[in-house]
C-alpha cells in the first residue's frame, strides 16, 4: 500500500454567503497568505476561478473554514461550509478538511486596524486575511501530519 503523499501546499476558503477568501499555505513553514475574495451567489462561487486557482497553485489539499457557535456547536452555516468542502473534494479529487474558524475574521479585522484600517471592509475585505489565519491554525495543529 502506497505511503499518504506529504501535504506541502494547501489552498485555505473562510466561506460566505456573498464571498470566500481564498489563501494559500505552506506545511514546511506553517505559514499561509491571502490570495484573493472569490464572490459568491447564495454561497456557490464561479467555479471556474476556483479551478484556476486549483491548477496555479497545484495543492496536496484544501482546509475550509467551520464557522461553529462559540460554544462549539455547529451554527447555521456549518453545514453550508461542510457542504462546499465536499463539492470542493467531489470537483478536484484532493483531500479537504475542516477547521474551527471560530473568532478568524475578528482577529483579522484586529490586524486591518493595527495596519490603520479603520472601516471600509466593504472596499477591502478581510475574508483572504481570515482564510490564511484559519489555514494557518490548521497547519499548526496538524504539522505532525503533514
Amino acid at each position: 500500500m502506497a505511503e499518504p503523499k506529504p501535504l506541502r501546499l494547501l489552498l485555505g476558503f473562510d466561506y460566505g454567503t456573498k464571498q470566500i477568501g481564498v489563501a494559500v499555505g505552506q506545511a514546511v513553514t506553517g505559514q499561509a497568505r491571502e490570495l484573493k475574495v472569490l464572490k459568491a451567489q447564495n454561497g456557490v462561487p464561479d467555479w471556474q476561478q476556483v479551478e484556476a486557482l486549483v491548477r496555479e497553485w497545484q495543492p496536496d489539499a484544501m482546509v475550509v473554514g467551520l464557522p461553529l457557535n462559540m460554544d462549539g456547536t455547529p451554527s447555521d452555516m456549518s453545514a453550508r461550509a461542510e457542504k462546499f468542502a465536499r463539492r470542493l473534494n467531489g470537483r478536484f479529487n484532493l483531500p479537504v478538511f475542516t477547521h474551527d474558524e471560530r473568532l478568524t475574521t475578528f482577529e483579522a479585522k484586529g490586524h486591518r486596524m493595527a495596519q490603520g484600517q479603520r472601516d471600509g471592509y466593504r472596499d477591502r475585505p478581510v475574508d483572504a486575511l481570515a482564510a490564511a489565519l484559519l489555514l494557518e491554525g490548521w497547519l499548526a495543529e496538524n504539522s505532525a501530519t503533514s
